[in-house]
């Protein structure tokens, strides 16, 4: 069993352990590889792992690995579920020392805007309050955050383990968010997406005081286009790329600069590294020129006409935006 180590020197992931949501694919999975290769134990929490994670997990799942890997069944859509997941982490390694909530959705089509829920398309129940891209983007994000900081400022003793020691500057803890480049350019065809990203954006700033006061570290990295199944694995998203023109950015490079957001001494609490194609630069608060719009840059689609046309198609769709079903059916 692991179990964190104080120290005043830098911050390196070597020997902690890390909680990771969404970790079955793409940009967290890549990330989960990188902190395991050096020396960091993860929880990988998602509703299920890919293949090429199983094959992971298999390498790192051993009782006596150095590091280790634990995989918890978790739907971040459920609060006791994230509950289970940090748990999970403290039966396992006695505490942990990092927090990636990573797990993300975007539209079209499952959860979105322009597919309102009584739509034939959305799977966004009508009746339930709420809509499915939120409580994944943004509600797990925040609440992840909270439950790791009430566990840093007030650690819970844990039957047969030691008390683990509370965040400070000498014990100093790491939170990662993944927001986007749709943080700060306006995307029609995603506003949901797009909300919650600019959210998490506005969230990671708002916290930048934890760090000075208590240790605790907030940062965001701030991505383009990622070659992840999010995009590969859904034709309706493609549409909006020219693969002639528009770069890929790797899972790697991103998750390169969240690891970078977690050690190094420069990027104090609050900082949002927009990650591109080969490159990275720190976001600024104010007056920031905002992302390079070329396409080699990665960091936007250019053919995002064709997915706005869907949208004006869908507005002009009475089944789509017509009177919502319910009603229809109370006047018949």
């Amino acid at each position: 069993m692991t179990c964190s180590t104080t120290s005043e020197g830098p911050f390196l992931v070597s020997g902690r352990t890390a909680i990771v949501t969404g970790a079955g694919s793409g940009i967290n999975l890549a990330f989960t590889r990188l902190l395991l290769s050096r020396g960091c134990n993860v929880v990988l929490a998602d509703l299920s792992l890919r293949p090429e994670a199983k094959d992971l997990l298999t390498r790192y799942h051993s009782k006596d690995a150095s590091p280790r890997a634990v995989f918890i069944e978790t739907d971040v859509t459920s609060w006791p579920a994230l509950v289970r997941m940090f748990d999970t982490a403290l039966a396992e390694f006695g505490d942990f020392d990092m927090v990636c909530p990573g797990a993300g959705i975007y539209e079209p089509h499952w959860s979105s805007f322009w597919l309102p829920p009584e739509s034939t398309e959305s799977k966004d129940d009508p009746n339930s309050g709420h809509y499915a891209l939120l409580d994944i983007n943004l509600t797990h994000p925040v609440r992840t955050t909270q439950i790791a900081i009430s566990h840093w400022l007030h650690p819970r003793p844990i039957q047969g383990q030691k008390l683990p020691t509370a965040a400070s500057s000498r014990n100093p803890k790491r939170i990662i968010h993944i927001a986007s480049v749709a943080s700060q350019v306006p995307v029609f065809r995603a506003p949901l997406y797009g909300a919650s990203k600019f959210a998490i954006q506005g969230f990671v700033r708002c916290l930048s005081q934890l760090e000075p006061l208590f240790g605790i570290r907030v940062n965001a990295v701030a991505p383009g286009l990622v070659q992840t199944p999010i995009w590969t694995e859904h034709p309706e998203k493609l549409i909006n790329l020219d693969s002639s023109r528009d770069a890929w950015i790797t899972p790697l490079e991103v998750a390169e600069a969240m690891l970078n957001c977690v050690e190094s001494e420069s990027r104090v609490g609050g900082t949002v590294v927009e990650v591109g194609a080969r490159r990275t630069r720190e976001i600024a608060v104010f007056n920031d020129p905002g992302p390079d719009p070329r396409p080699e840059a990665g960091m936007m689609s250019s053919n995002g006409a064709a997915g706005n046309e869907e949208v004006k198609k869908w507005l002009q769709d009475e089944t789509v935006w017509g009177w919502p079903m319910t009603e229809k059916a109370a006047i018949s």
